[in-house]
Parts: structure tokens; sequence; C-alpha cells
């Protein structure tokens, strides 16, 4: 029994490892958190978006997006602007400089971990999300904030 529990351990830290890894990676290759990459990503994707929409899209508070906002629009990957119709209404808009650093950034390990999770059939997904819930419970993480996206520390550091 207890060499089953030092695996589990073994695999939780491995776990935790490889999410600090990769966000050291792409802090080292891009400056920005894995937060920071997700945000403009999703900016990027659209084209362009308000505060509220890149929030939902990315999971987290509309405050934890617009700091993350912040942070790209003072490194120049994005841009704010003010709309046409209705001057209350702010969109965030990726600059040439934001594209470029996507296009030269590693894959943010989520992104990764989707790909191989959503191939695997729903009964297979099914048990490891049963499985991970499972394990923030006995962890008592149960009532711990989060959002999906992989990174070590605050979502809003610089």
């Amino acid at each position: 029994m207890e060499n089953r529990t030092q695996t589990s351990l073994i695999a939780l830290r491995r776990i935790l490892r490889a999410t600090e890894l990769n966000a050291r990676t792409l802090a080292r290759a891009t400056g920005l958190t894995t937060p920071q990459l997700i945000v403009l990503e999703i900016v990027a994707a659209a084209g362009r978006l308000t505060p509220k929409d890149i929030a939902a899209r990315a999971g987290v508070g509309q405050a934890t997006a617009t700091s993350l906002v912040d942070k790209l629009e003072a490194r120049g990957l994005v841009t704010r602007t003010r709309g046409e119709q209705d001057r209350r209404v702010v969109w965030v808009a990726p600059t040439q400089a934001g594209l470029e650093m996507l296009k030269a950034a590693p894959d943010p390990l989520q992104r990764t971990f989707s790909q191989q999770f959503e191939a695997l059939p729903d009964w297979e997904q099914a048990m490891i999300v049963a499985a991970l819930e499972r394990v923030g419970a006995m962890l008592n993480a149960g009532a711990i904030d989060a959002s999906p996206l992989l990174d070590v520390g605050a979502v809003d550091r610089k």
C-alpha cells in the first residue's frame, strides 16, 4: 500500500514540476506568464474582444482578465479602443508585435494536455476528471478558486 502512496505522490510532483518547467520555458522565450499568453492567443484568434468576453473564454474573472490585458498592453502586445457607436464598450485587439510573439512562443502545457485529453474516449475522460477531483478533495483543495490555466503562482503577476 505504501508503494502506491509513494507512486501517487511522485506522479503529483511530476505534474507540478511539468507545469513549473513549462511556465519557466515560456517566460524565458517570451517574457510572458502562461495566463498572459493564453489571453493573447484568445484575443488574436478572435481579432478583437471585450474584456468580459476574454474573461469568459479564459475561464477567469473579469478583474483578472483586465489585469492580464493591462500587462499585455503595457508591453505593446494588445491595444484597447473605445467602441465607435457605444463609447462605454472597450475592444482589445492584438498588435503586430503580439501576433509575432505568438508565432515565436512555445506551446503552453494546457494546449498539449487539451489536445491529448480531447482525443481520449468519453469514458476515459470521465475517469480522469473523477480521479483528479478526488485527489483535489483529498488535498482539501475543493474550495480553492482556480481557473483552467496551468501555471505556477498567481495568474496576474508580472
